[in-house]
């Protein structure tokens, strides 16, 4: 893992075309600039887990409906 130091208004830069932007500190708290192309998505990581999780389970649930459907045709078909 890379650590920086940032100040209010300093950046850091990933790659060619992400800028992350230091806007303001309150206390603990660190209010965050991104700047990326929209084809990028940017999530919290609680968001971002949570998605995973949903996709997860629909993958899950997809299979399971594709098995039901399948078995069914088989029989109709026997």
């Amino acid at each position: 893992m890379l650590v920086l130091t940032r100040k209010q208004m300093e950046s850091i830069i990933i790659g060619d075309d992400i800028e992350i932007i230091v806007l303001s500190i309150d206390g603990e708290q660190i209010k965050l600039g991104i700047n990326a192309p929209n084809s990028i998505e940017i999530h919290r990581k609680e968001v971002y887990l949570s998605i995973q999780e949903e996709n997860t389970v629909a993958i899950k649930a997809e299979k399971k409906s594709l098995s039901v459907i399948s078995k069914y045709f088989k029989e109709k078909n026997n």
